[in-house]
């Protein structure tokens, strides 16, 4: 079929389905019993418009079809998800939403990004910690003296509270450190993806570096005990995120350097997308990750048995969310 017989054909269908898209989107601002007799009416006439414009959109791509019929039938398609999606749910319900379908899905969707992202931040970060520990004047080759005697002075047996900045003086100074410090993190491995998605892997490797650095000088001056019970809990949730940011960055990234059939603006549109996705559950494990650090792993007075417990239901219960979760709709 010819791009001239294949609009001719359907061209009458697409135009019925705009008219859908205009006559739902008004009803859409308009108050709610209106709204809901709109969406019963029209809605299998609808669903029906939207799953062949899908259908054609990718036969239009595969077959290499004029970039104008492509970008109609993007936009057709665009727009009748996005009003589905605004139809369906509102505020909670759609939150409630990502949480239990989407966002695990879309990690799951991505999973060659995300363990690349995660080679990216712990291979260096376990290289690191065993050269550091046994040869701890390396430190310096990544942090300055200055710093690393900072982390030893915030792990030590006398110190108040484990990992507390000399800034702070309350727990509730250090939840907003951690978010400031971590949301900062998080945004650098993702954003970097837009410079071919270099910036993702340098930032991945720079913080696996950086933290393996860290842990190996404490631990060769005899603080192990204190850090690694520290960051055992809230580090399902911490790490689990930016390599889920690095993840999304890398995304981006990728589609810069490869867009495909698509045009390169299109494919980051649609890279963009999916990636926001991710970065919604990101900001939620980031502030999970935040409250868990300021006010249980900073304690002092907790066992390490504790905290090494609480650390194993942390990674057991962020690794089956992201295994498990929203499967029955994959």
């Amino acid at each position: 079929m010819t791009p001239l017989q294949f609009e001719r054909n359907y061209a009458p269908l697409w135009d019925a389905f705009e008219q859908q898209l205009d006559g739902l989107g008004k009803a859409a601002g308009r108050w709610r019993g209106r709204r809901a007799a709109a969406n019963r009416t029209a809605g299998p006439a609808f669903a029906a418009g939207y799953r062949q414009c899908c259908e054609h959109l990718a036969l239009a791509r595969s077959r290499d079809y004029p970039l104008y019929l492509v970008e109609r039938l993007e936009r057709l398609t665009a727009n009748g998800h996005q009003l589905i999606y605004r139809q369906r749910t509102w505020g909670m319900g759609r939150l409630l939403e990502l949480a239990r379908r989407d966002f695990p899905r879309a990690v799951r969707a991505h999973r060659r990004y995300v363990w690349l992202a995660a080679v990216l931040l712990v291979v260096p970060t376990i290289f690191l910690t065993i050269v550091v520990a046994r040869r701890p004047e390396l430190v310096t080759t990544i942090i300055d003296a200055g710093t690393a005697s900072q982390f030893e002075q915030m792990y030590t047996d006398s110190a108040e509270s484990f990992g507390r900045v000399r800034t702070a003086e309350t727990d509730w100074q250090m939840f907003g450190y951690y978010i400031r410090n971590n949301m900062g993190i998080a945004f650098q491995c993702f954003a970097g993806g837009i410079f071919l998605g270099l910036g993702s892997i340098f930032f991945l490797l720079y913080n696996g570096c950086f933290g393996g650095a860290v842990a190996g000088y404490l631990v060769s001056r005899g603080q192990a005990g204190n850090f690694f019970p520290f960051i055992a809990t809230h580090s399902a949730f911490e790490l689990t995120a930016i390599i889920l940011a690095g993840a999304a960055g890398l995304r981006v990234g990728h589609a810069l350097v490869a867009p495909g059939r698509s045009s390169r603006a299109q494919a980051v549109a649609t890279a963009g997308r999916e990636a926001t996705v991710i970065i919604y559950g990101v900001v939620v494990m980031l502030l999970i990750a935040a409250c868990i650090e300021a006010f249980w792993s900073s304690s002092v007075w907790l066992p390490s048995s504790a905290k090494y417990l609480a650390a194993s239901l942390s990674w057991g219960a962020v690794l089956s969310y992201l295994w498990r979760q929203g499967r029955h709709a994959d």
